[in-house]
């Protein structure tokens, strides 16, 4: 054992942060701008279907498709775009990404102006170049906490990225509904003070001018001298991997791993039910509860993230020691069988559990999922397998929107009667596979992991 990892076994969680907090200026640089665009991007996303919809006036199903792709083309976009940060560095590709992602958000924000002519097409062109900003920032965000962490720090690193983007997100719905509506927020002195009243425009002008401050904070303080001093000496396995080939890479994915396979496939069906949060979920608040409630929304839409920040690192601390595939079978079991308490009509209390109960599941088995994979991964290939990983993610996204605006004008119509119900069964029961799937599976899954 190296120096350094007898360091890091010694290292507590406060001498770790310290350590994170005082040597490396790039790393909370990078999630400045990961702050930041968790405020914009879910600020857009989690009213998008409404703005699409009763903004711009698109159907349904073209309200669906179109944020379908959108969500779809970031991840797709994630897959193709990851070289550029490696090719151009961390924080020039990062300036890229704002770039294209501020470009984006004020197109959007300007479709509605546009007529009935161009908006459509305006608001899809803007989807399109946010998607690939978004497309280049997400990787960089991560070869950015690879990049400014070393051993000792790496763990936290990695953790620190996902919970800043989540608090963003608490950010994000927290201010949405106060720049949306003209609701009283607030009494001060028995004095209320009401939102701006400023619709989703006003929230879309809101995430475009956050962006605008993240371009301008990031190339004012993460300079070309910062880079420098932050950067991590090249390895050689850097180097080896750089020197490979596209078909040596594509020689490397796990595509002939059956467990590998069938883990990430057999969560598709729960995974449906995380991107009805932003296809399904606001048009169902917007059409089946009343006004106080829909005004309110994004604080509903909100817990989620505030629940995830909260109970990841608490629950992977209490629980390291579990076998994995049971912490799985738990936490999706939970995430299905709650959506069954949106079965008997529209009901605030049974929104607010489900919304609690189903990010308390997700909370139980979404970090659980990177550690199989990395666990049954052959050495040296971990990283083949992480980025195959995430494809069910962007199959989920893609596909649940091609039939949840269908499914919309169904059983939540603009006009007509509703059965809500009815449409929550059946997405229930589609995300019951994941839970049954794993639990007759779990000895084959646990064969392929090392025993400790």
């Amino acid at each position: 054992m190296s120096d350094i990892e007898e360091k890091k076994e010694d290292l507590s969680i406060i001498d770790t942060f310290k350590i994170l907090f005082g040597a490396s200026k790039g790393f909370w640089l990078v999630n400045m701008v990961n702050f930041g665009d968790g405020i914009a991007y879910f600020g857009v996303l989690t009213l998008l279907t409404r703005f699409l919809g009763a903004r711009l006036g698109m159907p349904d199903d073209t309200t669906s498709m179109s944020v379908s792709m959108f969500t779809g083309l970031v991840t797709l976009f994630m897959f193709g775009c990851g070289f550029i940060s490696d090719k151009i560095g961390v924080r020039r590709a990062l300036t890229l990404a704002l770039a294209m992602l501020l470009t984006g958000r004020f197109l959007l924000v300007m479709s509605p102006a546009m007529g009935n002519g161009l908006s459509w097409g305006a608001s899809w062109f803007s989807l399109l170049i946010m998607a690939f900003g978004s497309g280049v920032l997400q990787p960089a965000l991560y070869a950015g906490a690879k990049e400014y962490t070393d051993s000792r720090t790496a763990t936290i690193g990695y953790s620190l990225i996902y919970s800043i983007m989540n608090l963003g997100i608490v950010g994000a719905n927290f201010m949405s509904p106060y720049v949306r509506t003209s609701d009283t927020f607030l009494t001060v002195r028995g004095q209320q003070i009401p939102g701006l009243g400023l619709g989703v425009d006003g929230v879309y002008l809101m995430c475009a001018l956050i962006t605008a401050g993240m371009l301008i904070l990031h190339m004012l303080f993460f300079t070309r001298k910062v880079e420098l001093e932050c950067c991590s000496e090249p390895t050689q396995e850097k180097h080896d991997e750089a020197k490979k080939s596209w078909k040596e890479k594509m020689k490397e994915l796990p595509f002939n791993d059956a467990r590998f396979m069938f883990f990430i496939f057999i969560l598709l069906p729960v995974q449906t039910l995380f991107a009805h949060q932003f296809l399904t979920i606001p048009d169902y608040v917007f059409r089946d509860f009343p006004n106080e409630v829909s005004a309110k929304f994004e604080w509903i839409s909100g817990l989620n993230p505030l629940i995830i920040v909260i109970f990841v690192p608490l629950i992977a601390a209490f629980t390291r020691k579990a076998n994995i595939v049971t912490m799985m079978i738990i936490g999706t079991t939970i995430s299905a069988l709650t959506t069954f308490l949106l079965v008997p009509g529209p009901n605030l209390t049974s929104l607010l559990v489900y919304v609690v109960l189903f990010s308390f599941g997700e909370a139980v088995w979404s970090s659980r999922f990177y550690e199989y994979v990395a666990d049954i991964a052959p050495a040296g290939k971990v990283g083949a397998y992480m980025g195959l990983a995430g494809i069910p993610w962007f199959m989920a996204k893609f596909t649940t929107g091609l039939y949840s605006g269908k499914m919309l004008e169904i059983f939540i119509p603009k006009t007509g009667a509703h059965d809500s119900g009815t449409l929550w069964l059946i997405y229930a029961g589609i995300a019951c596979i994941t839970p049954v799937s794993l639990i007759l599976a779990k000895r084959w899954l646990n064969a392929a992991v090392p025993k400790q």
